[in-house]
């Protein structure tokens, strides 16, 4: 079988690969460019991200505080942000005719809200710049010989001067690297939901309320996050429960995704705080049915399985709550403890925490300290985040990168 020449190959066509592809070739078009994508489409990954409307960066504008939205690689990433982030890459699309967008929690969209503006503007300019593609293309051997790479596919031979390796979670391509005397940390999942069932939950999937939460095994606390919880016909997901997933993915998968969650639904107060007003509350609306009042802005519908799960009737009246309903309403208001049994992953986002070992790339170029003129950039690393587009920022940035250092050379 004959093999084609290249100078930069690409493994994998998801979104890290076509931005370094593209920045590449248009920084180099004297040199040949091939990606190689072992499903038959591109970016698919791009297409379904934030609801297939592409949730591209968040709006965080400063290094150091982008860099704290990654439970791995926060200290590697901080001199690639400095050097590309954010606005850059806002700058970049927009100068490429995409539209974008702030939602108020920071999100960053095209204004079409569709993902297909990405895709497209990521197609045009990588034909417009001759790269090379193709697709069901599954790499079964990568190997250097006298500074030349040489893969073998499903379909054919290449060789190549530069080999970028930008598979995201493909365990295929981290055996490849390991083949070839690369370290891989064992993946694990992260950005998951928690499966829970309990009575305090029951039919009120949809709701969200701003939280404190907890997890806890049998030696203690192990983490905690704040943020809304969003309850589902599950259990649990939501900002809240999200970052807990991203920061625990490895205590969690520790723990078999079976452990004691204790929530918050009343973040903001003490329980000195809260047994004042549940005090006052007696006096104020002491005629008045406990269940057709709310607490605190608590949705009423929620208010009314606190009032269930207290075993307080909903016809009872303010003026006869006792020391122990205080007690116990406070108990669930401030420390409802809930059994997780498993997880889900969130929506279609699948994203793990693992892959090659970040003492083993130079992030000033993100190229090989094993292999010379190899590249490994986006979640094929140990890299991850918590959702907002944050994982798609990493990608953007490595690939920048990459097609800087080889454009250089």
């Amino acid at each position: 079988m004959n093999s084609q020449d290249f100078d930069v190959i690409i493994v994998g066509g998801g979104a890290s690969g076509f931005f370094a592809a593209i920045n590449l070739a248009k920084k180099r078009p004297d040199l040949k460019v091939l990606i190689l994508e072992k499903t038959k489409n591109f970016l698919g990954k791009v297409k379904i991200s934030g609801g297939g409307r592409c949730n591209v960066t968040h709006a965080e504008f400063l290094p150091q505080e982008l860099t704290k939205k990654y439970p791995r690689g926060e200290k590697e990433l901080r001199g690639p942000f400095h050097r590309f982030m954010t606005g850059d890459m806002m700058a970049w699309l927009e100068e490429h005719g995409v539209a974008l967008k702030i939602e108020e929690d920071g999100r960053i969209f095209p204004t079409s809200d569709d993902s297909q503006t990405i895709i497209d503007c990521f197609l045009n300019e990588a034909e417009k710049h001759e790269v090379q593609f193709k697709t069901s293309q599954v790499v079964k051997g990568i190997e250097q010989t006298n500074e030349v790479w040489q893969l073998k596919t499903s379909q054919q031979n290449f060789t190549t001067k530069h080999l970028i390796i930008a598979s995201g979670s493909s365990q295929q391509m981290w055996r490849q690297l390991q083949s070839i005397g690369h370290q891989v940390v064992k993946p694990v999942p992260s950005l998951f939901t928690f499966h829970i069932q309990d009575d305090l939950l029951q039919d009120l999937q949809g709701l969200a309320l701003p939280t404190e939460v907890k997890v806890f095994d049998n030696k203690g606390l192990v983490l905690s996050s704040d943020g809304d919880t969003l309850i589902t016909h599950w259990g649990l997901s939501g900002p809240a429960i999200l970052k807990l997933s991203a920061w625990g993915a490895r205590d969690l998968h520790d723990l078999d995704y079976k452990f004691e969650l204790r929530v918050n639904w009343l973040a903001s107060l003490s329980t000195e705080d809260l047994l004042a007003l549940l005090s006052q509350s007696q006096k104020d609306m002491a005629r008045k049915q406990m269940s057709t009042t709310s607490f605190e802005n608590l949705p009423k519908r929620f208010w009314l399985k606190v009032l269930k799960k207290a075993k307080i009737e909903e016809a009872q009246k303010w003026a006869d709550l006792s020391k122990q309903n205080q007690q116990d309403l406070s108990s669930i208001l401030l420390n409802s403890r809930l059994k997780v049994t498993g997880k889900s992953t969130f929506k279609e986002e699948f994203v793990t925490a693992g892959g090659v070992e970040l003492k083993e790339v130079d992030f000033k170029t993100f190229e090989s300290k094993i292999h010379p003129r190899l590249y490994i950039i986006g979640e094929t690393l140990n890299i991850d985040a918590i959702t907002g587009g944050f994982n798609f920022q990493n990608a953007w940035t490595s690939a920048f990168h990459v097609a800087k250092a080889i454009s250089e050379r």
